[in-house]
């Protein structure tokens, strides 16, 4: 007997359309399916939500980076030319003082 294949929407789809019929136990259906119940009750709340995009993959990047390196001084560095350019050599052609 060959083993079943299964790719992840297919699991998904398989199981928010079991978790939206009348009186299903949600929890049950992650026992069943071997996934938690946080995964499960986001995939229900996504497929409401967005429907069957909700349940693509979705991207990991943050939205925000407060740390990144402005713009402009990334801009320096790379026009200094340098192909590994030091941290303490381009940060004092560029005026900067490191603690």
């Amino acid at each position: 007997m060959p083993w079943k294949v299964w790719d992840t929407m297919s699991l998904c789809k398989e199981f928010v359309m079991l978790a939206g019929q009348p009186g299903a136990d949600i929890r049950e259906l992650c026992r069943r399916f071997g996934i938690g119940a946080k995964t499960g009750y986001k995939w229900s709340g996504r497929f409401s939500e967005e429907g069957e995009q909700g349940l693509g993959d979705r991207s990991r990047r943050p939205r925000k980076s407060p740390s990144r390196t402005p713009l402009a001084q990334e801009a320096a560095v790379l026009a200094s030319g340098r192909p590994y350019p030091s941290l303490v050599r381009v940060g004092g052609d560029l005026g900067c003082r490191f603690a």
